[in-house]
């Protein structure tokens, strides 16, 4: 059984890169390290520019130091987009509905991990 993810991995990748709070918090352009503690602890979600940010200090993809995060909103797009393509179901075929449908069936699909090599 898969674990559940937590929000953020930031505590992780800053350990890893043995930076402190505050000096984590310069980098991301803010005053103090009790933001970052914020944010290693759920606290507070830091905001577009400061995820940006996040990413190229801890050279990781957004999606894989806000790997819950990024689930949990992966799957309120895909349940949105359900709904969205069962409004779109009656409507006549054209060119552009044909691709709305396709579009909207992979954000709605599942998303299946990889399998990972021994």
């Amino acid at each position: 059984m898969a674990q559940p993810q937590l929000p953020n991995y930031l505590l992780a990748h800053r350990k890893r890169l043995g930076l402190s709070q505050d000096e984590v918090a310069y980098l991301l352009g803010a005053e103090s390290g009790a933001k970052a503690c914020r944010y290693e602890r759920f606290v507070r979600e830091p905001g577009f520019c400061t995820t940006l940010a996040c990413e190229a200090v801890f050279q990781r993809p957004i999606r894989n130091l806000f790997a819950g995060r990024y689930k949990q909103i992966e799957r309120e797009v895909a349940r949105r987009a359900q709904r969205l393509a069962l409004k779109i179901a009656g409507m006549k075929p054209s060119h552009s509905t044909i691709r709305k449908r396709e579009t909207l069936a992979k954000i709605a699909a599942p998303k299946r991990k990889k399998p990972q090599r021994p």
